[in-house]
C-alpha cells in the first residue's frame, strides 16, 4: 500500500511540472521560467541518476546514467535546449550560433544547473542515510591524469552537443539525444577509473558539496569544474574551424553539394 501512495505521488508531481514546463498545451505562454524549471529538473535527473548508480555499485552506471540524460534531453529539449550542464551551456555560448542565449542568460543557466546537481546529491545523500563519496582521482590516478582526462571527454560531449544539436547543417532532427547520452557512456566507460568521468560542473559540485557531509572537501569541485569548462570552451574553438562554412554562407542559403 505504502509503494502506491509514493507512486501515485510520483505521478501527480510528474503531472504538476508537466504543466509548469509546457504552458503553452495549457492555453499559456512559455517563459523564462519554464526554461530554468527544465533546465534544474533535468540536471537534478542526471545528478540524481549518478548517485544512486555509485551508491548502488552499478556495474552498468555509464549506461544507466547515459538513458537518464537521453530521456531528459527528449521530454524537455524543445524547452529549454536540454543543456544540463553548465560545460555545455558556455560552449554553445562561445561558438556564437545561439543569438537567443547571451552571455546573462547562460549564467543564470548554469547557475540553476549547479543549484539542481547539488539538490539532486543532498537527496541520494537522503536516501542512502549520508551515505555520500568523494570526488578526486580514482586509485593511483594523478590530477594531471584527470585533468587531461576531464578536458578531453568534456570536450567530446560539448562538441557532439554542437555538432548534433546547435549546427544548422550537421544538427541531427531525431537522434540527437541519443549521441549526446552515448557521449557519456563513452566518458564514464573510458575515464571512470581516472576521475570518475564527471563532464559537467554540475555533477562536480553536487558530488564535492553531498561530501561535506562527511568531511569532504569542496575546493575539488572547482578544479573540476575549470577543467570541465577549458573542455566546453576548447569544443567551441574546434566547431568554428570545422563548420566554419555555416558561417560563411549567406542567410537561408545551402551550399550545393
Amino acid at each position: 500500500l505504502a509503494y502506491i501512495v509514493f507512486e501515485l505521488l510520483g505521478a501527480g508531481m510528474a503531472a504538476a511540472l508537466f504543466k509548469v514546463v509546457r504552458p503553452e498545451d495549457f492555453g499559456g505562454e512559455k517563459s523564462q521560467v519554464t526554461e530554468l524549471v527544465s533546465e534544474f529538473l533535468g540536471t537534478y535527473m542526471l545528478v540524481l541518476t549518478v548517485g544512486l548508480n555509485v551508491l548502488g555499485k552499478s556495474r552498468a552506471a555509464a549506461f544507466s546514467i547515459a538513458a537518464g540524460l537521453t530521456s531528459m534531453i527528449y521530454a524537455l529539449g524543445d524547452v529549454s535546449g536540454a543543456h544540463f550542464n553548465p560545460a555545455v551551456t558556455v560552449a554553445i555560448l562561445a561558438s556564437g550560433r545561439c543569438p537567443e542565449l547571451t552571455p546573462a542568460k547562460a549564467g543564470i543557466y548554469a547557475s540553476v544547473q549547479i543549484a539542481g546537481g547539488i539538490a539532486a546529491a543532498l537527496t541520494y545523500a537522503f536516501i542512502y542515510q549520508g551515505a555520500t563519496f568523494a570526488l578526486g582521482p580514482v586509485g593511483f590516478s594523478t590530477w594531471a591524469g584527470v585533468s587531461v582526462a576531464e578536458i578531453v571527454y568534456t570536450f567530446v560531449l560539448c562538441f557532439v552537443v554542437l555538432c548534433v544539436a546547435v549546427s544548422e547543417r550537421t544538427k541531427a532532427s531525431h537522434l540527437f539525444g541519443l549521441a549526446i547520452g552515448s557521449c557519456v557512456t563513452v566518458g564514464g566507460f573510458a575515464i571512470g577509473g581516472i576521475s570518475g568521468g564527471s563532464l559537467n560542473p554540475a555533477v562536480s559540485f553536487g558530488i564535492a558539496a553531498a561530501n561535506i557531509i562527511n568531511g569532504g572537501f569542496f575546493y575539488k569541485a572547482l578544479i573540476y569544474s575549470a577543467l570541465e569548462v577549458v573542455g566546453g570552451v576548447a569544443a567551441a574553438g574546434v566547431f568554428k574551424v570545422t563548420h566554419e562554412v555555416e558561417s560563411a554562407l549567406p542567410e537561408g542559403k545551402d551550399m550545393e553539394a
